[in-house]
Formats: C-alpha cells, structure tokens, sequence
C-alpha cells in the first residue's frame, strides 16, 4: 500500500479526477484567492459530497469524508479548509433537517443539485470568550428574522452562495442561541478585506458583514443548552464533525511534507518510520472518532469528547513531525522553493481553531471526573 492511498482511492471514487487536476497546478495557483481550486472542486461535485443520496447528493459517511478530506490537503491546503467549513456547514443542516423535519431539505437538494457552496459563519472563539458567544445578533420583525454583526475571518467569503451562522436572537424570555441559513446575495450582506497572510489565503477568510439582513423566520433554528450547559443534538454533531475535519485537513497538510520525505530517501529508514507511524496512527484515531457518526445511534457527549481529544492529539502529532520533516528534507529544500515552508505555516494553524486547548482544559477535566462536558 502506497502512503495516502486509502485516502486519495476516496477521493477518486467521490470526486473523479479532482486529485489529478489539483497536482497538475503549480502550488501558488492551487492556493491564491478566486484561483481554480475552488471552480474544481465544484465541477466535480463537491458541494453534494456528504449530502444524502436521498436529496441528490453523493452520500459520503463521516469515515469516507475525513478520508477524502486529508487527500484533499494535501494537494491544496486552502481548500481543504475551505470545504471543511462547507462540509460542517452541511452537516448541521442535515441534523436541522432530522430534528425539524422543515424547509431543510430543499436547501440540501439545492445544494447538490446546484454546486452551492456554504460558508461557515459561526464564533471563532475570540481570547477570553466562549465558542458559543455570537457577534451577530437576531430580532423577529413581523415574519422576518432581522440580522446584524461581523463574522471574522468566515471562509468562503468570496464564493459562498449560502451562509450559515450562529446567532444570538433576542426574545421575550432572552437572548436564544440560534443558526441562520442566509442566500449570500441577500441585501445587506458585505465582504471586505481581513486576510493579511499568505498561508492558507486560497481559503478566502475575509470579513463578512451583516447590516439589517431579512430572513423568512424558518430559516432560523433555534438551539438550546442543557441545564448542565450541555449542547442540544444540533450542535454536538456539528462540533463533532468540524473537529475530524480540521484534524483531517490539517494531517494531511503535515502528510504532503512526510510524502516529500519518503520520495527523496534521504533520511535513515528508523526517522522515516517513526514519522510515518505517527501519522498513520493519528489517522486511525480520526477514523476511530469519525465512524460513530455512521452508526445508528445518536452521538453524544461521549463522542464530542472523542473528537476532542483527537482534535488535541492530531494537533501534538503535528507539531511533532513537522519540525522532523524540515529537517529530513534539509536546508537546500527550504530555501529553494517557498513549498515546504508553505506547508509548514499552514500545517501549524490547527492550533488557532477553536477551542482552544486552555478553553479546553478544564470541560476535558470536569467531563472526564464523570461531569458534563460544557463549551459555552
């Protein structure tokens, strides 16, 4: 078996020729903003990958998208997390669908059918505040639902045809968490410049604004916490699943150096190993944390757990391998082409997304002494 196999024999199977024309571009090309990555990944029917075959879409379980999603970054990092936000997106649309029975199928179907690309406008955890807090804000207005604030970074900013986003609607009984599907054409949307680097900028995490933005009140779903401060099933899915994605994405950043380093047989054949080793075993664990959303049962928080400490330990696992593989492919590599430096400042970012590890520590603590595993 050939390193990443499994993963790219994925894509193959979902995306056919995605992998091959993502390798012929230069790497600058796959990774400038409005380049052709984005255009090819939906010409290859992307946007449908885990949209139930029952509304169009290709079908993709959970195991099969954190695959395809490392194969993915190793070809294009931006990308990768560009669709991972997509991918996220459409996932908790279908848990809205499954918990509503609503209008959400349409917008599933839509999304197959028509290559609409979602953008991800939820709380970036902003230093000192929770995941949760949302800087949009949500007032009823006769039968519309009035939106206003600023989502930064939102990828997808300059392509997204549909935006997702976590808000705070004001009630008579008070503030309500809640998740907006908004048409990125609808007035009172804007994007602006905030991206400042050229590490993952393909990405296109601009600024989003929101000023007195209209939507039909059913497409705004409400969520709720529980009394222990746990999340309802809506958002516990979602966690779930945009955690493996960036774990997996961000792998395979670190997997595109490590396949470098075995091409070139360069380094003693134990170095080699033990990179390989790690890598692997890190993919094992997202598959590991990624296969009970295939199953039957609902995930919990046990699962949400699971995909945490994976997302903790894929991010330990790269920051222990990357260093090892600059040093395997020497200095002459690093200075003679911006690639390995590149994948490099890419595959460190996972570290930014939230939570972070000292939100974390202390949900991980009191979850693991049999307590509720609270984020908000």
């Amino acid at each position: 078996m050939r390193f990443l196999e499994p993963e790219r024999q994925t894509l193959e199977t979902f995306l056919p020729g995605l992998d091959e024309r993502l390798a012929a571009l230069p790497l600058k090309e796959r990774e400038r903003p409005q380049g052709p990555a984005l255009t090819l990944f939906k010409e290859a029917s992307g946007p449908g990958l885990v949209v139930p075959s029952e509304h169009r879409g290709l079908g993709a379980s959970a195991v099969q998208a954190v695959r395809l999603q490392r194969a993915v970054a190793s070809r294009s990092p931006s990308l990768a997390v560009a669709t991972t936000m997509h991918h996220f997106s459409v996932a908790g649309l279908i848990q809205a669908y499954e918990a509503t029975k609503g209008l959400e199928w349409m917008l599933l179907e839509a999304v197959a059918d028509q290559k609409l690309l979602m953008a991800s406008g939820f709380a970036e955890g902003r230093s000192g505040q929770s995941i949760l807090a949302s800087s949009i804000t949500a007032r009823q207005d006769g039968d519309d639902i009035v939106l206003n604030g600023v989502k930064k970074p939102c990828s997808l900013s300059a392509s997204m045809d549909l935006l997702t986003a976590s808000v705070t609607l004001d009630t008579d009984s008070g503030p309500q968490l809640a998740v907006a599907l908004v048409s990125a054409s609808t007035p009172g949307i804007s994007v602006h410049p905030f991206w400042g680097t050229t590490a993952l900028a393909g990405a296109e995490s601009d600024e989003v604004r929101l000023e007195d933005v209209r939507v039909p009140a059913d497409m705004v779903v409400r969520t709720e916490l529980g009394e222990d401060g746990s999340l309802d099933r809506i958002q516990t899915v979602g966690f779930i699943w945009f955690e493996l994605m960036m774990a997996a994405s961000y792998l395979g950043m670190a997997s595109a150096l490590a396949e470098q380093v075995l091409a070139r047989d360069r380094t003693d054949a134990a170095e080699r190993a033990r990179i390989l080793v790690e890598l692997e075993a890190a993919m094992g664990a997202i598959v590991g944390a990624a296969s009970p959303l295939d199953g039957d049962g609902p995930a919990g928080q046990a699962e949400l757990l699971q995909s945490l400490v994976v997302r903790f330990s894929v991010h330990d696992t790269i920051d222990r391998v990357v260093p090892r593989c600059l040093e395997a492919l020497g200095g002459m590599s690093y200075v003679s082409s911006d690639e390995t430096s590149y994948l490099a400042a890419c595959a460190a970012a996972l570290k930014f997304h939230p939570p972070s590890r000292a939100w974390s520590a202390q949900a991980l603590c009191t979850a693991f002494a049999d307590g509720p595993l609270v984020l908000g």
